[in-house]
């Protein structure tokens, strides 16, 4: 009886925790690390611009170049949220990062999927991938939206809109190294700002 006593109450605990964790503003993400994520869209931008002249002929040197980009962008911003998190949320970290994570991730694997499915069964109408990753990345923003500042709407806005900027070109041009590092560049740059301006406000209530 005890063992059960002890196991519902410990359940309670992390029905309690969730429940905080689901009403509490997401703070580990840091404007310094999203401002750098932006910093390597427009490097990956000027390496295409030096590096691959003619992306349609070698998409293989595209992916290259933007997956990679794209990899060391969620690395630097996974690494520095687990360590913000911990210092931001103490005892709630396990919970918010998970939280994080499982509003985020479907549009990661989405993208991947779709990327790879495009590729493999219309290669030539690869110059729809820029417009729709930045589509499927306004949707991860306003799907996150539920626990960061409501700022935060600006940014998926703007993804989305460029997205279909971009997908508006109808050919090869989208795949233009600015088709990316502008919308990137200043998309990071605004949710680097957004955050920025929450934590001042917030140590300002504070």
């Amino acid at each position: 009886m005890l063992s059960n006593d002890l196991y519902r109450a410990l359940g309670d605990i992390d029905s309690i925790r969730r429940q905080v964790a689901n009403t509490t503003e997401f703070r580990g993400y840091g404007p310094a690390t999203l401002a750098g994520t932006a910093v390597c869209a427009i490097a990956a931008a000027g390496m295409q611009q030096f590096c691959l002249p003619m992306p349609e002929k070698d998409l293989s040197g595209y992916l290259a170049i933007w997956l990679s980009t794209a990899l060391v962008a969620a690395l630097l911003t996974a690494v520095q949220m687990y360590t913000r998190a911990r210092r931001m949320h103490s005892a709630l970290s396990p919970e918010m990062i998970r939280m994080a994570v499982e509003q985020f991730l479907p549009s990661i694997v989405t993208g991947l999927l779709l990327t790879a499915v495009l590729l493999g069964t219309a290669p030539k109408q690869a110059w729809l991938l820029p417009g729709l990753w930045q589509i499927i990345y306004s949707l991860g923003i306003f799907s996150s939206c539920r626990f960061l500042p409501r700022r935060m709407l600006a940014a998926g806005g703007w993804y989305l809109v460029t997205g279909l900027a971009c997908m508006a070109f109808g050919d090869y041009r989208a795949l233009s190294p600015l088709a990316m590092g502008v919308p990137f560049g200043i998309g990071q740059l605004l949710i680097a700002g957004v955050l920025l301006f929450s934590e001042g406000e917030t140590r300002h209530e504070e």
